[in-house]
């Protein structure tokens, strides 16, 4: 059992994390923009993001897991800074997103294996900025070559760091049964995994056989694409009937700042077709529209109040 997590501004106890939001992104750029284009970043693009997680944490939002890779734009400077000022606990991840660089397809998965450890157990960048969790990412159809070496590096630094592993997964395509199987053949405990993006399928037989091997499920993409809220809030509602509750985190994959998107250089760019006024809650969505939505279809103040507090505070804690 992990008693304490590594947040960008160093260890906190997992009895502290509050009410937290499991897959988010917090700055969604590319890796070194900030230090090679500023230009893309105007000059309020910090105070941005500050004044958003200052709200969401006045709004009752303690922790935020940064979801954000390297090849994703991560950055644990500018993270540790937003931390500071906002008071949010923010999470960073270790681990790889979906596409193979060219620098790297010569890499074991041990050799990979070891970056992973080295950014929990020493820093990030250069910094004393340690991981909190580690991430990999599969899409259909299925897990590649590439995505495959990933999972077992994953694997081989979660058995030797304990950290819990979050995995981007395709569940119309039940990608997730392909990277379990890889996970397993590495002896990975799958209660230290959560499958993220689980509430962009309806298929409940799916849903069901991943918590029967001891899976998370991230219930994450609010208000999300291709299904509707009310179809997401309907999947979550069965599976907290069945006793799942505890293994259901919900969440938003939500960024809330974008280059472009938030700078006066170009059109917005959002990060769903709908854009930002489909959700101008942002991050607050789940508070704001599922809890209520949720309590009309009759789940228990007890439930709703577990929901994004016990689950996160047992998967990272790893509480069985």
């Amino acid at each position: 059992m992990m008693l304490i997590v590594n947040t960008v501004l160093g260890p906190v106890s997992t009895g502290d994390l509050g009410f937290t939001l499991m897959h988010e992104h917090v700055v969604s750029t590319a890796a070194g923009l900030s230090q090679n284009y500023p230009e893309f970043l105007d000059s309020e693009f910090m105070a941005k993001a500050v004044e958003r997680l200052t709200q969401i944490k006045k709004e009752g939002i303690d922790t935020i897991v940064d979801a954000t890779t390297t090849d994703l734009g991560r950055d644990v400077t500018a993270l540790a800074h937003l931390a500071r000022l906002s008071g949010v606990n923010l999470i960073t991840c270790t681990g790889w997103w979906l596409r193979e660089p060219f620098f790297l397809a010569g890499a074991s998965a041990d050799q990979i294996a070891k970056i992973f450890v080295r950014e929990i157990e020493v820093g990030i960048a250069g910094t004393n900025i340690k991981a909190g969790i580690i991430k990999g990412a599969s899409e259909n159809p299925g897990v590649t070559d590439w995505q495959a070496k990933v999972l077992r590096a994953i694997a081989r630094a979660h058995r030797q760091t304990g950290l819990p592993i979050m995995l981007h997964s395709n569940s119309p395509g039940k990608v997730g049964k392909q990277q379990v199987a890889i996970l397993k053949e590495e002896g990975v405990d799958l209660s230290r995994v959560k499958l993220d993006h689980s509430n962009d399928t309806t298929d409940l037989d799916y849903l069901k056989w991943l918590l029967e091997q001891g899976c998370y499920l991230g219930m994450d993409r609010y208000p999300g694409r291709g299904l509707s809220p009310l179809e997401r809030n309907q999947t979550l509602k069965v599976l907290i009937d069945a006793g799942y509750a505890d293994r259901l985190l919900p969440s938003h994959d939500w960024s809330l700042l974008r280059p472009m998107g938030d700078s006066p250089m170009g059109p917005p760019k959002p990060p769903e077709p709908e854009g930002r006024a489909a959700n101008p809650h942002g991050c607050l969505y789940v508070k704001n529209e599922v809890f209520p939505s949720l309590r009309e279809m009759g789940v228990a103040e007890e439930i709703l109040d577990r929901l994004c507090v016990v689950g996160p505070r047992n998967f990272l804690a790893g509480v069985k």
